[in-house]
């Protein structure tokens, strides 16, 4: 591809970030240059951000019922999964997944729930309560 032809679509990075392309110049040389996106990229990141944000909501929702612990959303809203957790914490998986049952949660230590809050890079009652500084 010419340089002049690199990408432009906007995509929902665009405010954030430029990406790298390989192109070839006026003279026949590669070189570098910046894209804001390609329709086709923004598309499929579209569709992993609406993933994302349903899975977070679904998360919400069972921490609500009382079907799983404030780990779950937290997980969900980092885009984590349990053995990304346990490498974090230091935990098992095993006891990760234990303590996504809100019986359990609710029996945690203060220093297990400080290793969860410092993961999610929140306050411990922020977990405790499922509130988020930025969410």
């Amino acid at each position: 591809m010419k340089k002049d032809e690199i990408p432009q679509d906007p995509s929902p990075l665009d405010k954030f970030t430029k990406e790298v392309c390989y192109a070839v110049d006026d003279k026949g040389e590669y070189t570098t240059g910046l894209s804001r996106g390609w329709q086709v990229k923004a598309d499929a990141l579209g569709i992993t951000w609406e993933e994302a944000q349903a899975r977070t909501a679904n998360a919400r929702e069972k921490v609500k019922n009382r079907e799983a612990s404030p780990i779950l959303f937290f997980m969900e809203l980092n885009m984590m999964d349990v053995p990304i957790v346990a490498a974090y914490t230091g935990f098992w998986q095993w006891t990760v997944k234990r303590h996504l049952k809100p019986d359990v949660f609710k029996n945690l230590s203060v220093k297990k729930l400080q290793k969860y809050a410092e993961v999610f890079d929140v306050s411990v009652e922020e977990l405790k309560n499922m509130n988020p500084n930025a969410a």
